[in-house]
C-alpha cells in the first residue's frame, strides 16, 4: 500500500487529492490548485468562438499552440479563497515548482465590509477571469477554457474514494480541505457541505451564524464514516449537469449523456453502452494487471538478484583482495630472492678484487725487497777499491741489475685490477613490466569475431610501403582483442603474418618494387579467430625513389639537398647508406662527383645495413664496392681487392651502380661505360646503396633511374654470361 501512495498525491501541492478532476491528458489535479495555476490569456481565442466563426477544430486541438479548449463559467469547488473577490488583471506569476500562477487575491479594504458574502456556500469560488489558460503539472501540456472553467473537467470520484480508503486504513489525520498551504488537521466535517475544515477555516468560511448554523458540524471520524455509509455520488454529464452519464462514446473514448446523443457533439458517433462498457474495461485493465504483476514479479526476483550480487561482489572482492596481495607478495619475494643473488655475485665480485690486488701487494713487496737488497750489495761492492776483484763480479751484477730492472716494466706496474665495479643492473625491463602489471580479462567472449571490413578510401601504397587500415563491420558486439594482417609475397606465393596487435591501421615498409601484393587481415579473441576479410590488391611502385638515410651514416657524414647530396668531415673514410633496400628485382642509380680534391679514393656499391660505418666500404664482409681513383679502380669485399682496372674519376664524372638480383650480379660504369666485368656473383638478400668517402668528396645520388644501354645489350647478347 505504501507504494501507492505517490498515485494518490496532488503533483501541485504533494497532499493526498482533494476533489480530483480528470484533465483532458488524463492526469488528475485538486479542484483547489488547479485554480492555483490558472493563467489568464485576453490573446487567446476560445474553441466556441473558432466554431462561430466556421472552424472546424476539434474541442481538444493539442497541434493548435498544443493547447485545449474546455466549457466553463464559475468553478463550483472548494477553494481557499475566503470571498467572492475576482482575479486579479495584473499579470501571473511563477510558483516554485515552475508553474505560472494569479497574484494572491487583493487584500480587503481597511473599512470594514458587509459580511454576507461569507453566507455563502463555502465551497464556491471567485468566476474565472475570460480566456484562461492552465498547464498539465505533469505533462506541461497547455489548456484553453472557455464559458464552463474549471466545472468542465470530469471529477474523479473512483480516485477520490480510493485516497478516502486509504486514509482510513492508514488512520491518518485527516486534513482542512480549504487551507492554502500546509494543511492542518481537520477539527469539523459539515455534513451538509461534505466539507473538513481546520478550526480558522470554520471561522472564516462556515461561521455559525445565518443559513449556516442549520448545518451539523460532526468529529472527522464521525464525519469520514458517515461519507463511506452515504451513496455514492452518481457521476453527471459535464456540459448537461442534470443528466447522468447513460452512454460510452466509443469515438471520444468519454461516458456521455443522452443529452449528448440527441443533440451535443456526440450525435454521430458510435456509442455503446456505459454497463458494458464498465465491464469491458475492468476486464481490459484486470487482464493488463496480470500482465503488469508478471512483469513485476520478475523485476522483484531481479531486485533480489541484485541485492544478491551486492553480497557476492563483497565477498569477491575481499577474495581477490587478498589473492592480489599474495600474488605482490610473491613478486615481492621473487625479488628479493633475486636481491640476494645479485648481492652474492657483487660480494664475490668485491672479494675477487681483494684477492687480485693483495696478491699483485704481496708480490710487488718481495720483488721489491729483493730489488731494495740488489742495490744494497751494489752500493757496497762499488766502495771497494779493489779492481780485479771488483771487475770479477761486475759484469754478472750489471746484468742483475738490467735484469730486474726490466722486470719492473709498466706491466709490473699497472694494476691487474680495477677499483671499479663493472656491473651494471639492467632492471628497465624489469621497471616496465611492472609499469605494464595489469589485470587480464577474466570472463572469455562466447564467440569468435566478424571478419573485420578493410576500408579502401584509407588503404594505399608509396614507393615500396603499403597502409591499409580495417575497422569491426558496424552492429558487431563482440570483443576484439587484436588483428592479424596478412600479405603474400607479391608473386602470387603464400600469405604471411606482417602485423599482429590492436591497431585498426598498420604500414608494411620494405616491400618489393615493382611488385603486386593481395592483403587480408582476420581479427581474433580468446575463443578464436574471425573469417579473412576481403582480399585487396596492391601495386607498389615500378620505379625505386630512394635519397640517403641519415639515421644509418657515421656521424661525419653531413647530408644536403634534401639528403641527396653527402660528404664528410673526417680525412678518414665514412659510410652512409640509402633509406631503402632491395631484395628483388633490377635496379640502377647514379653519383655525379661534385668535388674531388687531393685523389682520394671512393667507393661506391651495396651493403647489409649492419656494415661497418667507420672504414672504406668493401673491408667487412658485408658490403660489396668499386672503390676508384683518379687512374684506375678495384673491386673490394671483405677486405679482399680484385680486378684492378684502368680509368679513374675527376670532377663531375658519373659512377653508375647496377644490382640485378634477378640474376644476383652487381655491375659498375662510369660515365655511362661498364667499368670492368661483372664485380661480383651470387648477390642475395636486403642489400642497401651504399659509398664511402672523406671530405676530400661530395656527390650527389640519382635514383629511379632506367637500366642502361649497354646493359640491355649485353643480357639480350649474352644472357648466359649474366648468370
Amino acid at each position: 500500500m505504501e507504494e501507492m501512495e505517490e498515485e494518490l498525491k496532488c503533483p501541485v501541492c504533494g497532499s493526498f487529492y482533494r476533489e480530483p478532476i480528470i484533465l483532458p491528458c488524463s492526469h488528475n489535479i485538486c479542484m483547489a490548485c488547479a485554480r492555483n495555476i490558472l493563467v489568464q490569456t485576453p490573446d487567446a481565442e476560445s474553441p466556441r468562438s473558432r466554431r462561430a466563426s466556421g472552424s472546424a477544430a476539434s474541442d481538444y486541438d493539442y497541434l493548435d499552440l498544443d493547447k485545449m479548449s474546455l466549457y466553463s463559467e464559475a468553478d463550483s469547488g472548494y477553494g481557499s479563497y475566503g470571498g467572492f473577490a475576482s482575479a486579479p488583471t495584473t499579470p501571473c506569476q511563477k510558483s516554485p515548482n515552475g508553474i505560472r500562477v494569479f497574484p494572491p487575491a487583493v487584500p480587503p479594504p481597511a473599512h470594514p465590509q458587509p459580511q454576507h458574502h461569507l453566507l455563502q456556500h463555502p465551497g464556491s469560488f471567485p468566476p474565472i477571469p475570460r480566456n484562461s489558460c492552465i498547464t498539465c503539472p505533469q505533462c506541461h501540456r497547455s489548456l484553453i477554457l472557455d464559458e464552463r472553467g474549471l466545472r468542465g473537467f470530469p471529477k474523479n470520484r473512483v480516485l477520490e474514494g480510493v485516497v478516502d480508503r486509504y486514509q482510513q486504513s492508514k488512520a491518518a489525520a485527516l486534513k482542512c480541505q480549504l487551507c492554502e498551504k500546509s494543511p492542518k488537521e481537520a477539527t469539523v466535517m459539515c455534513e451538509q457541505c461534505d466539507v473538513f475544515y481546520c478550526e480558522p477555516c470554520r471561522m472564516r468560511c462556515h461561521p455559525p451564524r445565518g443559513p449556516l448554523a442549520k448545518h451539523r458540524l460532526v468529529p472527522p471520524a464521525q464525519g469520514r464514516v458517515s461519507r463511506q455509509l452515504s451513496p455514492r455520488k452518481i457521476s453527471t454529464c459535464t456540459e448537461h449537469e442534470l443528466e447522468n452519464h447513460s452512454m460510452y462514446c466509443v469515438q471520444c473514448k468519454i461516458p456521455v449523456c443522452y443529452q449528448c446523443l440527441e443533440e451535443g457533439r456526440h450525435s454521430s458517433h458510435e456509442v455503446k453502452a456505459l454497463g458494458a462498457m464498465w465491464k469491458l474495461h475492468k476486464g481490459q485493465l484486470s487482464q493488463a494487471l496480470n500482465i503488469l504483476s508478471e512483469r513485476a514479479k520478475e523485476a522483484q526476483e531481479f531486485l533480489v538478484q541484485l541485492r544478491n550480487m551486492v553480497q557476492q561482489i563483497q565477498e569477491n572482492s575481499v577474495e581477490f583482495e587478498a589473492c592480489l596481495v599474495a600474488q605482490c607478495d610473491a613478486l615481492i619475494d621473487a625479488l628479493n630472492r633475486r636481491k640476494v643473488q645479485l648481492l652474492s655475485r657483487v660480494n664475490g665480485e668485491h672479494e675477487h678484487k681483494l684477492k687480485v690486488v693483495r696478491d699483485q701487494i704481496a708480490h710487488c713487496t718481495v720483488k721489491l725487497r729483493q730489488t731494495t737488497g740488489l742495490m744494497e750489495y751494489c752500493l757496497e761492492v762499488i766502495k771497494e777499491n779493489d779492481p780485479s776483484g771488483f771487475l770479477q763480479i761486475s759484469d754478472a751484477l750489471i746484468r742483475r741489475v738490467h735484469m730486474t730492472e726490466s722486470q719492473w716494466g709498466k706491466a709490473t706496474l699497472t694494476p691487474r685490477m680495477t677499483s671499479d665495479f663493472d656491473l651494471t643492473l639492467d632492471s628497465g625491463p624489469l621497471l616496465q613490466t611492472i609499469h605494464q602489471l595489469d589485470f587480464v580479462q577474466m570472463k572469455v567472449p562466447s564467440t569468435v569475431p566478424a571478419a573485420p571490413i578493410l576500408q579502401l578510401e584509407e588503404c594505399c601504397s608509396s614507393s615500396n610501403s603499403a597502409t591499409l587500415s580495417w575497422k569491426q563491420p558496424p552492429l558487431s558486439t563482440v570483443q576484439v582483442e587484436g588483428y592479424i594482417l596478412e600479405l603474400d609475397d607479391g608473386n602470387g606465393g603464400q600469405f604471411r603474418e606482417v602485423y599482429v596487435g590492436k591497431e585498426t591501421m598498420c604500414t608494411v615498409d620494405g616491400l618489393h618494387f615493382n611488385s603486386t601484393y593481395n592483403s587480408r587481415v582476420k581479427a581474433f579473441n580468446k575463443t578464436g579467430v574471425s573469417q579473412y576479410s576481403q582480399t585487396l590488391v596492391l601495386q607498389t611502385s615500378e620505379i625505386a625513389w630512394f635519397t640517403f638515410d641519415p639515421s644509418s651514416a657515421h656521424p661525419d657524414i653531413i647530408f644536403s639537398n634534401d639528403n641527396l647530396t653527402v660528404t664528410c668531415s673526417s680525412y678518414d673514410d665514412r659510410v652512409v647508406l640509402g633509406n631503402t633496400g632491395f631484395s628483388r628485382g633490377v635496379h640502377y642509380w647514379e653519383m655525379t662527383v661534385d668535388r674531388y680534391d687531393n685523389h682520394p679514393d671512393p667507393a661506391f656499391g651495396v651493403a647489409r645495413i649492419d656494415t661497418l660505418k667507420d672504414v672504406m666500404l668493401g673491408k667487412d664482409d658485408k658490403a660489396w664496392a668499386m672503390y676508384v681513383d683518379n687512374n684506375r679502380s678495384w673491386f673490394m669485399h671483405n677486405n679482399s681487392h680484385t680486378n684492378r682496372t684502368e680509368g679513374g674519376i675527376s670532377k663531375a664524372c658519373t659512377v653508375g651502380v647496377l644490382l640485378d638480383l634477378n640474376n644476383r650480379i652487381l655491375i659498375f660504369s662510369i660515365n655511362d661505360e661498364p667499368q670492368g666485368p661483372i664485380a661480383f656473383e651470387k648477390m642475395e638478400g636486403l642489400l642497401f646503396p651504399a659509398i664511402s668517402l672523406n671530405r676530400n668528396v661530395q656527390v650527389t645520388l640519382h635514383s629511379g633511374l632506367a637500366i642502361p644501354e649497354f646493359y640491355i645489350q649485353r643480357h639480350v647478347e649474352h644472357p648466359t654470361s649474366l648468370c
